[in-house]
């Protein structure tokens, strides 16, 4: 075996860092993930801005509710991203030249929306049982859903609505995934070469900040419409036999229609500083297990993960 091939992070490793920074990350940015699903599944003006919605939720169902959901944000990170940033980190490896220069950003993009894809049909039972837990809070008190925690979500979806309920919206969650590890990946191992080769800024937390919220700016703007209709889909109901909506092109058009183009965007900010956060953290809690394996099992300081 060649020193190139045991000088590497186990996959087995790559998957359980991901996830391991992935909930991380969650634990901080949670409140803002409850305040952004509120208003995007808002269809009227209910909350102004984040602080009002923010304001709002503290006033009416206390501190603590801004953490409701979070056993079903933990189980989504440690399933959809265990999934995303294992196979990314495997493939991004694997597509390294002979001497070690990283792939083009086309070829990220692609490993991203692959990564993204696998990522997102493993977490969506948990990414839906997070919607419906963030959003019950809104609803009046009989219609609330009251899960105790996502293992009593994931049970009671399961016997009340059936095995595919868990599935629902996997299209558009796929699709969203698509979108969101294309430009988050690909941005964030891009920004952070450009970084490196052209202001000479050495491996560090410091570069690892900058990389992470340039990324998380493009991946807001590029993944929020299809965020939308995936949020509404996930919460939506059955009424008098039929769903709300036929699939995400019906609720890109609905929304357009009744409520404007740039309500595709609604909730960007609780988005953008939910996503900026969640991708800083997650890339810096990623690049620290990845340094310390190599610095301190591997022998090799100085090295990262992206």
């Amino acid at each position: 075996m060649s020193n190139k091939e045991t000088k590497t992070i186990p996959n087995g490793l790559k998957f359980a860092f991901g996830g391991s920074a992935g909930m991380l990350a969650t634990m901080f940015v949670q409140p803002l993930d409850l305040i952004k699903n509120r208003m995007q599944l808002s269809k009227t003006k209910e909350y102004k801005t984040s602080f009002h919605a923010f304001q709002g939720i503290v006033a009416k169902e206390g501190f603590f509710a801004l953490y409701n959901g979070i056993s079903a944000g933990l189980l989504r990170q440690a399933t959809y991203t265990t999934t995303r940033l294992g196979i990314y980190t495997w493939l991004f490896d694997q597509m390294k030249s002979p001497d070690g220069k990283p792939p083009g950003f086309f070829a990220k993009a692609a490993i991203g929306m692959a990564s993204g894809v696998c990522g997102a049909f493993v977490g969506t039972p948990a990414e839906v049982a997070l919607i419906r837990m963030t959003a019950d809070g809104r609803l009046p008190p009989n219609e609330r859903r009251n899960y105790k925690h996502v293992l009593d979500a994931l049970m009671r979806i399961y016997k009340e609505e059936g095995l595919l309920t868990l599935w629902r919206g996997a299209i558009p969650t796929m699709g969203r995934a698509m979108v969101v590890n294309a430009a988050q990946l690909a941005s964030y191992s891009q920004a952070k070469q450009i970084l490196v080769e052209n202001l000479n800024l050495n491996e560090g937390i410091f570069l690892h900040f900058i990389a992470s919220m340039i990324s998380g700016l493009i991946t807001t703007a590029a993944s929020m419409p299809v965020d939308i209709a995936k949020t509404r889909i996930q919460n939506m109901k059955t009424i008098n036999g039929k769903p709300e909506y036929s699939g995400p092109i019906h609720v890109l058009a609905s929304v357009v229609k009744n409520e404007g183009l740039f309500a595709l965007w609604k909730g960007f900010a609780p988005y953008y500083f939910r996503l900026g956060p969640h991708t800083v953290l997650t890339f810096i809690f990623l690049e620290q297990m990845n340094a310390a394996y190599y610095q301190y099992v591997l022998g090799e300081k100085g090295k990262g993960g992206l």
